[in-house]
């Protein structure tokens, strides 16, 4: 078990060697998936440990790949996706061109459920979803747009009970215990890196999605980051968090109506 002063001289180390800012991160939780990664590599002591992540940067990069990779699935939390296709993409579908941003979108199931519903929407041929990570291996993952075959019953289930009326085999080709989705979808889709500790905004979004990763920040770095969402985000854009986030205390309650009992809040100012 690394002990909490361990993980404060791994942080300083990691951002000293690899300018990675660990800083700021929940250390609950920071603490909970480097002690996973210390034991599935087989250390037995932390100066062992630490001196392979300052000579090894191929090392470094994975095990920072393994302490940043969040789980998610398609269509995560349906009520949530059910409220995006009856009552958000409805108002956006007004609008000339959207623009989305998936912040944080791990590999990417996400935002191929956004692509999917925009498609059957009548949407997608005026879209465009920017989808980033600090994560690169997770991004190539998202890029190709491949995912095992065993999830895709609880995806085609969660599909159905978003709204979904479509066959959803129709989205995907099956081989080999893998289903890759439809390049239709994937051609809409722009995936880049993107770390939200410390890049800044590089556009205008009328929808930002940031689901279940600011639980894993501590509150100055959530501010932090949410009004970076804010000045990325347009004149009555939609903002998306996870279940157990809010923008409570970051930001003037002025500026945003919270809409619909999903975490889901529009900019009014």
């Amino acid at each position: 078990m690394i002990e909490d002063i361990e993980l404060e001289t791994l942080i300083n180390e990691i951002y000293e060697y690899y300018g990675f800012d660990f800083g700021s991160y929940s250390r609950a939780s920071l603490k909970r998936r480097v002690n996973r990664v210390f034991y599935l590599d087989g250390f037995k002591h932390f100066h062992e440990f630490l001196s392979k992540v300052r000579r090894d940067p191929e090392y470094c990069k994975r095990m920072i790949d393994e302490i940043t990779v969040n789980v998610t699935e398609m269509f995560r939390d349906p009520s949530f996706y059910m409220t995006l296709r009856k009552e958000i993409l409805p108002l956006l579908g007004t609008k000339p061109f959207i623009r989305i941003w998936h912040a944080g979108c791990s590999t990417g199931e996400e935002v191929y459920s956004m692509a999917i519903m925009l498609k059957e929407a009548g949407l997608l041929h005026k879209s465009i979803l920017y989808a980033t990570d600090i994560n690169t291996t997770v991004l190539e993952t998202a890029k190709s747009g491949i995912f095992p075959l065993r999830m895709i019953k609880d995806y085609a289930d969660n599909y159905r009970d978003s709204g979904g009326q479509e066959d959803f085999s129709d989205y995907y080709i099956a081989n080999y215990g893998f289903a890759k989705f439809n390049e239709n979808l994937s051609e809409k889709m722009v995936f880049s890196q993107h770390n939200l500790v410390s890049d800044t905004s590089f556009n205008e979004f009328d929808l930002i999605l940031c689901r279940n990763v600011l639980i894993y920040f501590d509150n100055n770095l959530q501010k932090r980051v949410i009004n970076l969402f804010d000045d990325s985000l347009a004149p009555l854009g939609f903002l998306a968090l996870g279940t157990k986030e809010t923008i409570k205390y970051s930001i003037s309650q002025t500026k945003y109506k919270q809409f619909d009992k999903e975490k889901i809040w529009r900019k009014i100012k």
